[in-house]
């Protein structure tokens, strides 16, 4: 199949292949009679949204619907939603890969040495996507306030919002768990699959973080993943950091890439490359712990023959200095940095 065929044309090429796609994007659904059924377009458990598998009765292949939502589409619009895709020529990307078309695989080798999940990690997982789904749009809501008083203006589809999340506090023993507003964040693997969902319990009388023990938690499998956050240029290099804030600070200076947030220093080590990525800038915290983890990402990234450049801040982390000195100096800061390490960009 040529690079330059249609969308129609890989439409087409999707659909022939429905059910295998539907297995690789959606594998929490089943396959009912000719339709392949599951609960959204973010691939839950459920039944809301049905996918039709062959032709019948003069209905196309790959045509789909959600019931709950009233959304349908071919599988080029699916995918787009399955990936939280800003950009048609992402999902294109992806739709040649899943055909056999693309330059690279779409998943890279390091991502086929993850553990499959057991069990009671599947079940995790299934509710981490079933959380997030039910969340809803950052703007106006208590969380943008949390990520506007720490000087973020970075936001994107891997952000939702949910004014009653289950908190349970170790000292609540048996009672039940309480509930309390969060700032959601999707955890995806290389395909777009959301493996977690990072919870950010946040108090609705300071806009500020929710006085109690760890008010950062995650549900469902984070190890080789990330948040994931496009700049919609297709760039092949990519800004990975250590915590959310951390790389959203980085992303509020530098909108122009692409972003991906491991949440901690450890994972930060243990973050697997997507496929096609030629360079990695490794923003990390200003500490030991932080130095590790990129020294090890770093040694990972060398042996698959990735190029990788360190942005570390002069402060504890970057959060620290978009907030003491504003977006346009953490820029011009980030930019020399990257220069010094032989990387030309044009500063907007």
């Amino acid at each position: 199949m040529s690079a330059r065929r249609s969308i129609a044309d890989l439409s087409a090429d999707l659909a022939d292949r429905a059910e295998s796609f539907c297995r690789q994007y959606f594998p929490e659904g089943r396959k009912q009679g000719n339709y392949w059924q599951v609960g959204d377009t973010s691939g839950a458990k459920g039944q809301s949204l049905a996918i039709r598998l062959k032709a019948e009765g003069g209905r196309k292949a790959g045509s789909w619907q959600d019931f709950a939502t009233g959304e349908y589409g071919d599988l080029i619009d699916l995918l787009r939603e399955r990936l939280g895709s800003v950009t048609i020529k992402e999902t294109l990307r992806e739709a040649r890969s899943f055909l056999g078309d693309a330059p690279c695989p779409a998943v890279s080798h390091a991502a086929r040495n993850v553990e499959r999940p057991d069990a009671a990690s599947g079940k995790r997982i299934a509710r981490a996507r079933k959380l997030f789904a039910a969340g809803k749009p950052v703007l106006g809501t208590l969380a943008a306030t949390y990520l506007q008083g720490r000087g973020i203006t970075r936001l994107g589809p891997a952000l939702r919002y949910h004014p009653q999340v289950f908190l349970r506090h170790r000292e609540d023993g048996p009672d039940p768990p309480r509930r309390a507003p969060a700032l959601l964040a999707k955890i995806t693997d290389n395909r777009g699959q959301i493996t977690g969902c990072a919870r950010t319990y946040l108090d609705p009388s300071t806009g500020g973080l929710a006085v109690i023990e760890s008010p950062k938690r995650v549900l469902g499998q984070l190890h080789g993943h990330a948040i994931r956050f496009w700049s919609g240029a297709g760039r092949t290099d990519l800004i990975v950091g250590e915590g959310l804030e951390n790389t959203l600070s980085v992303g509020t200076a530098l909108p122009e890439f692409d972003l991906a947030a491991c949440l901690t220093a450890t994972h930060l080590g243990l973050f697997i490359p997507p496929p096609c990525i030629q360079r990695i800038w490794i923003a990390r915290d200003n500490d030991e712990v932080g130095h590790a983890a990129s020294m090890r990402l770093r040694n990972q990234l060398e042996s698959l023959g990735i190029a990788c450049g360190d942005l570390v801040p002069d402060m504890g982390d970057f959060n620290d200095e978009l907030r003491a000195f504003g977006r346009d100096a953490l820029r011009r800061s980030l930019l020399e940095a990257m220069k010094a390490q032989g990387m030309e960009i044009e500063d907007g």
